[in-house]
């Protein structure tokens, strides 16, 4: 725990109004997203066109390890955020998931089909200890009623979304002009850069005693003549191989061991079933006021999942979309991931804009229907797909308009609900189970994958031609994507008329 001094100090040390260690963690965040989606643009076309070249059901196949390596990233924040907080603190956490990430996008340079999951292992791993640690040392730079903290996480978050955005262009540019493991490459120098730029802030000092680990005598315990902070250490980097062997198992997806699931479908099922039983539990436990701020809180990470499973359809079923059946302009399929960014970047501040006008005149929506909205915004995004194929050549070919209006909408739908998600699960759980309640969160986003890798096989193209494409597969999208959308306008529509009570089940809360 930091001392007031040492807090004060980075307070007062600023760069345009906020403390000067914002910057640092925001192009050190800038970079490490940078590695992450100019490796998710390149993942699903690689599978696709390398790994599972061979097989004729490649997009199956895809579909199954894009889905289980997704959730498995979101789900490790949740055990890397918990082993930072009780032991190694930020610093030694970011440093730890920084290295494992670049070795992971290093090794996918290697042409290698063990190599290929041996990397998305140390990525798996690298992300649970980075991630959830750098957005917290953000928070930790300001004092707790911080007047400056809102518009500072502003700053840091676009700095994901500047991330976003380039890497797809530059990783897509480079794997398309001189080969996929170019692009991955430039994806790990990317993950360097933002570990150089964390590194210089700990030298320069803008840190304070910020983000050190909570206890140096803990983390100095030797078991077996091995600190517990090298175990842990030791320990992450032997459990890449472990992730790569669940990455693995879609081979018993296709193969149909256990009907169309793979090892990790099933682990995530059977963490599902308890985490459902434990919040059963915990509402029977608490207060009335309680359990009908904790049925919101249940409902909007709900919703929130069910968006994020149409939402992370862009690195896998849209980008062979787009690939396939899009007449791309400027653009190639792996560039396209860059839209969603783009547009966060353009519609950030004009959306918040308009929440404070609105605010003003005091007719600011409620949480429950801007998720509605966002939902409904969704569907639309999907719609737009879907009636891409009445412009469709006699190539089975749709003009780049349609995926450029889609992605548009979708960032719409993405800034009604995303930002003021994560603020209502903190408002709305009782304090003494926050840190849980904000665990289901993030593992929402793991079970947004599921959902993902769900879709994905079921909109799978099976041909022993690699160069598939034409009216079949634009039919198939085509009636993915109305299905699509009817369910997100449908789930939209049923969130705005429960809304009055989700609404009064709030009480205080916005």
């Amino acid at each position: 725990m930091a001392t007031p001094t040492f807090v004060n100090q980075i307070q007062n040390d600023t760069l345009f109004g906020h403390p000067k260690g914002l910057f640092y963690l925001f192009f050190a965040e800038l970079w490490e997203r940078f590695s992450f989606y100019g490796m998710r643009a390149l993942l699903t076309l690689y599978m696709v066109n390398v790994i599972f070249l061979e097989l004729v059901e490649r997009d199956f196949a895809a579909a199954a390890v894009y889905a289980s390596y997704g959730s498995l990233v979101y789900a490790s924040t949740v055990v890397g955020g918990r082993i930072s907080d009780v032991i190694l603190g930020f610093r030694k956490s970011i440093f730890l998931g920084g290295v494992l990430m670049a070795l992971g996008h290093f090794v996918l340079a290697i042409e290698n089909d063990y190599a290929f999951f041996l990397a998305l292992g140390f990525i798996v791993i690298g992300n649970g200890f980075f991630k959830p640690n750098i957005s917290t040392f953000v928070g930790s730079l300001y004092g707790e009623k911080d007047p400056r903290k809102d518009s500072g996480f502003t700053i840091f978050y676009m700095g994901i979304n500047i991330g976003g955005w380039i890497a797809p262009l530059l990783c897509g540019w480079l794997g398309s002009s001189y080969g996929w493991h170019y692009g991955f490459g430039l994806a790990g120098f990317g993950m360097l850069t933002g570990l150089l730029f964390f590194w210089k802030g700990i030298k320069d000092g803008v840190f304070g005693a910020q983000g050190m680990a909570p206890s140096k005598e803990k983390l100095l315990i030797k078991t077996f003549g091995v600190s517990k902070g090298n175990w842990i250490t030791i320990i992450a980097f032997l459990s890449a191989p472990l992730i790569a062997i669940l990455l693995a198992s879609y081979k018993a997806a296709a193969g149909g061991m256990f009907g169309d699931q793979n090892i990790v479908n099933l682990i995530f099922k059977i963490v599902g079933i308890f985490i459902i039983g434990y919040l059963a539990f915990v509402l029977s436990k608490v207060t009335l006021e309680e359990r009908k701020k904790l049925l919101v809180a249940i409902a909007i990470t709900l919703f929130m999942t069910l968006f994020w499973g149409f939402h992370e359809l862009s690195g896998s079923v849209i980008t062979l979309f787009a690939s396939r059946n899009v007449m791309l302009t400027y653009l190639d399929a792996a560039q396209t991931n860059s839209l969603n960014s783009m547009f966060i970047i353009l519609l950030a501040l004009p959306i918040s804009w308009m929440w404070t006008v609105l605010n003003k005149r005091k007719i600011n929506p409620r949480t429950p229907y801007k998720f509605g909205f966002g939902l409904l915004i969704a569907g639309i995004s999907f719609f737009v797909l879907a009636m891409s194929g009445n412009a469709a050549n006699e190539d089975g070919m749709v003009p780049f308009n349609y995926l450029l209006l889609m992605y548009f909408l979708l960032s719409i739908g993405e800034l009604f609900m995303s930002p003021v998600g994560l603020s209502k699960i903190t408002d709305l759980s009782p304090k003494r189970m926050v840190a849980f309640m904000m665990g289901v969160w993030f593992l929402s986003s793991a079970y947004a994958f599921q959902l993902v890798g769900f879709i994905g096989k079921q909109l799978a193209i099976e041909s022993e031609d690699i160069n598939v494409g034409g009216m079949d597969t634009l039919n198939i999208y085509i009636g993915g994507f109305d299905l699509i959308s009817k369910y997100a306008i449908g789930v939209g529509i049923i969130v705005l008329l429960t809304a009055p009570l989700l609404k009064k089940l709030m009480g205080n809360i916005h």
